[in-house]
């Protein structure tokens, strides 16, 4: 069963596309038409490819590991901060910092160190510095918490990035490639779909459209994450059952050791009547 139809992602306007003179040849296949100078996307395509990546994201999260969202330009950025929290993945909306991938060693020692600050503040070991100090301090915690608060949980690298206009995140994508990460992302007619490896052709600017792909995607993220739990409880379950299987041939040989005298008593009693 299809995740969306062609009603829902056209009411989204993910069929906008960008003006024909900007437009990428590489997205020819996904382009259904032009009207009034502006490529109109074909939502069938947009349809299937959403139904692949989603299910991709879901084997992701059903395996345990972490999908960074990331998504910069104004109209994005709520509503990825809002479904990447939903499914509790990383996300960054502010601005990418480069290295963050390719140097992430460096970027998990600026999130301990404001982890460090939190910690001095809240014990009181800044309570003796000057007002200046103060301030200074909770500036910096500040810009470190806008810039790197929302990967504060994310303790290794990445299995995926789902990205929001790969033009704009083009830095993101390069690192990710680099390193071999799999990229999604919503691919606008002014884009290279060659770039990403599960791409979505939809408008990447209208807040509607990537709000319908944004929930297709991680309502997949959490059927992956609740099919994970079920599969732990199970697998522990076969366990404890497992065990207890175990316990209970050993529990019988105690059994028969502790009454193997009083039957060897009763045994000798009448002979020596």
């Amino acid at each position: 069963m299809s995740r969306t139809n062609f009603d829902m992602l056209l009411k989204a306007g993910c069929h906008f596309g960008h003006l024909t003179r900007k437009w990428n040849p590489a997205m020819a296949p996904y382009i259904f038409m032009e009207r009034n100078g502006i490529h109109i996307i074909d939502l069938y395509k947009t349809a299937a490819k959403i139904d692949e990546a989603a299910e991709a994201l879901k084997q992701i999260a059903k395996s345990g590991k972490k999908i960074l969202f990331v998504a910069t330009k104004k109209q994005a950025k709520d509503v990825v901060a809002d479904k990447a929290a939903s499914v509790n993945m990383p996300y960054v909306i502010e601005r990418w910092p480069g290295g963050m991938l390719t140097n992430f060693p460096t970027i998990r020692k600026a999130v301990k160190k404001m982890a460090n600050i939190d910690k001095l503040m809240n014990d009181g070991t800044y309570s003796n510095l000057s007002k200046r100090e103060i301030l200074q301090i909770t500036r910096q915690r500040a810009k470190l918490e806008n810039n790197l608060g929302s990967i504060a949980d994310l303790t290794r690298l990445p299995s995926a990035l789902f990205v929001v206009d790969v033009m704009k995140e083009a830095i993101a994508v390069k690192e990710a490639k680099r390193l071999g990460i799999p990229v999604f992302a919503i691919v606008d007619t002014n884009s290279n779909p060659k770039d990403v490896d599960f791409m979505i052709p939809a408008n990447d600017d209208a807040k509607d459209s990537i709000d319908v792909i944004l929930s297709a995607c991680c309502e997949a993220i959490n059927e992956g994450l609740e099919e994970r739990k079920v599969e732990k409880a199970d697998e522990k379950a076969a366990k404890e059952q497992a065990e207890t299987a175990e316990d209970k041939p050993k529990r019988a040989r105690k059994a028969a050791r502790k009454d193997a005298p009083a039957e060897a008593a009763a045994e000798e009693a009448p002979a020596e009547a």
